[in-house]
């Protein structure tokens, strides 16, 4: 069962299409890494996944709620972690979590298990008093998880969450999203890392809006004679050049 479907989803933004009749499905329990060069329309997919933008046409669907008819219910269904997340840099590690808590009102016992798991999970017990803008660039993304997280949402949005982050953080977080995935929560990951899409289960190639091709990294390697995705992806995109020249 897809837990994201989207048939023929376009964003136009006056005369510019940042998303261009897009249609995929991504299932439950799956990392799906939406890969691209920065302006290919990865964070546009993401927000009008989200709610957070309306489409100009298509449809889309998230956990069973479409994006635009029920946008207030699939709030409660989902987390979006975007570039930017809001962090608050003057509060602690744990007002911070007490914070978005306070905002999916997770209270009594369960506020506190969840919390006292988060922190476990995130590595970030031993810094819970310490002020959020103290934190290393990978710790704060870690708290930014932990807070998107703190609901128990269906299906987590990743909008280039690792950008800047150093090698090893970047491989902590990976191991927390691996864990998401044995409690069936639905993952898109945007990034334009292609050694970030090699972790994950499918991979869909996005360009000037479009997706260019979506399947799982070996066969997208495979189908270019390619050793890496980097190889795969840079051939991908030179034939839709060659095909789709742009106008003199």
């Amino acid at each position: 069962m897809a837990t994201i479907k989207t048939v023929n989803l376009t964003k136009k933004f006056g005369s510019m299409t940042a998303v261009d009749n897009l249609s995929l499905e991504i299932e439950e329990g799956e990392i799906f890494g939406l890969v691209g060069p920065d302006g290919a329309g990865k964070t546009t997919t993401m927000r009008l996944l989200t709610g957070i933008l309306d489409p100009t046409s298509g449809d889309g669907w998230v956990s069973g709620k479409h994006i635009v008819k029920e946008s207030e219910a699939l709030k409660e269904q989902i987390a979006y972690m975007s570039q930017r997340f809001g962090l608050y840099e003057d509060l602690t590690v744990m007002e911070n979590i007490n914070f978005y808590a306070d905002i999916y009102c997770v209270s009594g016992a369960e506020r506190d298990a969840k919390i006292e798991r988060l922190l476990g999970f995130s590595g970030l017990t031993p810094f819970k008093e310490r002020l959020a803008g103290n934190l290393s660039g990978g710790m704060k993304q870690k708290l930014g998880l932990a807070c998107s997280l703190i609901h128990t949402p269906k299906v987590l949005f990743l909008d280039e969450p690792t950008n800047g982050v150093d090698p090893v953080s970047r491989r902590d977080f990976w191991q927390i999203l691996y864990g998401l995935l044995k409690e069936r929560v639905s993952i898109l990951f945007s990034t334009s890392y292609l050694d970030e899409a090699e972790r994950c289960k499918r991979v869909g190639l996005i360009h000037k809006g479009k997706i260019l091709m979506c399947d799982v990294p070996d066969a997208i390697k495979r189908s270019r004679n390619a050793k890496t995705l980097e190889e795969a992806f840079i051939s991908i995109i030179k034939e839709q050049e060659e095909k789709y020249p742009k106008s003199p």
